[in-house]
């Protein structure tokens, strides 16, 4: 009853509560599409916090995306123990490099008087719930190693049934109190999408790869010449 709760309830409801929620907050207030950047009243700590989280969790998200989709390509990829080196010590490294940019968020909102009072409740709530969830994928992998070959025969098939619409979780129940944290986790994040400003992800400005070139003209070096 308990595996059933958290590995069939919990993500159809999470998903399905993501995808409603989003289109109404589109159609009531599609404005709030926004990161609410608070860049203007602190960067410098910010620009280092951003990089280190957006790159490091693209990537660990594309890597257990592309292994739940395109489950034998993944195997091939870990086929020899190099490799399989390789990718572990690289999904480890990216780990830590999430969870010192979301310190760093945390801890730019936390001393910065300025971006501390515009922060609001939510903005606490989804902080420490990606924290959390970052350190809780370090932990697993650090606890139960390889996990890019035991995910490829536990997550995936569970994965791939509820998109069948015939969900089956025999191969997670056995799973680790630890790893099942981490998967319910993953559903978790995607409920508070339309809630928080994680909304911003749906948003990316990919027109910019095909829009033209903007000329910026600076007025200041127009007045120094005066």
């Amino acid at each position: 009853m308990t595996d059933q709760m958290l590995f069939v309830a919990i993500p159809y409801a999470a998903v399905l509560m993501a995808v409603v929620m989003t289109v109404y907050r589109y159609r009531n207030n599609r404005f709030s599409y926004s990161s609410l950047s608070s860049q203007l009243l602190e960067n410098n700590v910010l620009s280092w916090a951003s990089v280190a989280w957006h790159y490091a969790i693209l990537l660990i998200l594309i890597a257990h995306v592309s292994a739940a989709v395109f489950p034998g390509a993944w195997a091939a990829l870990q086929g020899g123990q190099f490799r399989l080196y390789v990718i572990e010590i690289t999904g480890m490294g990216l780990a830590l490099m999430a969870i010192i940019g979301m310190v760093l968020f945390i801890w730019r909102r936390l001393v910065n008087p300025r971006v501390r009072v515009v922060t609001s409740p939510g903005d606490w709530v989804l902080l420490v719930a990606l924290l959390a969830q970052v350190v809780l994928g370090f932990v697993t992998a650090f606890a139960y190693r390889w996990g890019g070959l035991w995910y490829l025969h536990t997550a995936t098939p569970w994965l791939e049934s509820l998109v069948r619409l015939d969900p089956d979780t025999s191969t997670v129940a056995m799973l680790p109190w630890l790893v099942k944290l981490h998967f319910v986790g993953g559903f978790l994040m995607i409920a508070l999408v339309p809630f928080t400003r994680l909304i911003h992800a749906l948003v990316i400005p990919i027109e910019y790869l095909w829009r033209p070139y903007r000329i910026v003209v600076w007025n200041r070096r127009q007045a120094l010449r005066k």
